[in-house]
């Protein structure tokens, strides 16, 4: 795969991350939160719902051949946020901080720069 199919990966997960972690602006402050944030305030089927939307940069991560301990922190962020998040009102909180997506996206184009460092 060559640099132009990373952008294109890099591109739709960086898309992605923003949309369901930084998409709104808490008013008067400086915080944001994405459709996760909001998904999660669903009781019940909130996190599960977040949980395999949040699976979306591990597939894109797996079309640019990452490696298996990437695709393991990636997963384990994702599973962090979702534990974390799921339990009431601390969970909420800690969803405007954690950012697990954002956290994957910036994982992703580390890899990605590092690949190209390499010539490959």
């Amino acid at each position: 795969m060559n640099q132009v199919d990373y952008r294109t990966h890099l591109k739709r997960v960086d898309h992605f991350a923003r949309l369901m972690d930084a998409r709104f602006r808490i008013p008067f402050t400086p915080f944001t939160v994405g459709v996760d944030g909001l998904i999660g305030l669903v009781p019940g089927v909130g996190d599960a719902v977040s949980f395999v939307l949040a699976l979306y940069p591990l597939f894109e991560a797996a079309r640019m051949k990452v490696g298996r301990g990437l695709m393991i922190q990636m997963f384990l962020n994702i599973a962090i946020d979702t534990v974390a998040g799921s339990i009431p009102l601390i969970g909420d909180l800690f969803d405007i901080g954690f950012k697990a997506n954002i956290r994957n996206a910036k994982l992703l184009k580390e890899w990605a720069g590092k690949q190209s460092n390499d010539g490959s």
